[in-house]
């Protein structure tokens, strides 16, 4: 049974560049916007205001992205998909159900965009993507 590879936030980076690899930030529109988000991000929230309830098209926004041309693979449920959210703990619920609906390589940042909250209760201190030194964006 295939499953979600959860992979460091470099890591990450590295398979965005090679072609035809998604990288989609499934945090709300909010948190993509004005938090900032990966260079080349895709935002396709899991959860999203204003009720907060799990995106029941997210598999199929995910197809329509794929069949837009984003991606030229023939089969294209084979192509890398890395799924990014504030923490990992989004994106690896969101990169499960894609698993269930078929996709066959799915990646979860493991620390997310922000990474865990520090002793001070403040994110991007202690691991994620911005942490890291990765290129990222703000609107």
């Amino acid at each position: 049974m295939k499953t979600v590879n959860t992979i460091p936030a470099k890591q990450a980076y590295e398979l965005q560049q090679q072609p035809n690899t998604l990288l989609v930030d499934v945090r709300s529109h909010m948190e993509f916007l004005f938090i900032g988000h990966p260079v080349g991000a895709i935002n396709i929230p899991w959860i999203d205001e204003p009720d907060w309830n799990i995106n029941p098209n997210f598999s199929r926004e995910i197809r329509q992205l794929i069949l837009g041309g984003v991606s030229s693979v023939e089969h294209n449920h084979d192509i890398p998909i890395i799924l990014i959210c504030r923490s990992g703990k989004r994106s690896l619920e969101a990169g499960k159900q894609l698993i269930e609906d078929g996709f066959m390589q799915i990646f979860n940042v493991a620390e997310g965009f922000e990474g865990e909250l520090d002793d001070k209760h403040q994110r991007s201190t202690l691991a994620g993507w911005r942490f890291d030194g990765l290129p990222w964006e703000q609107c």
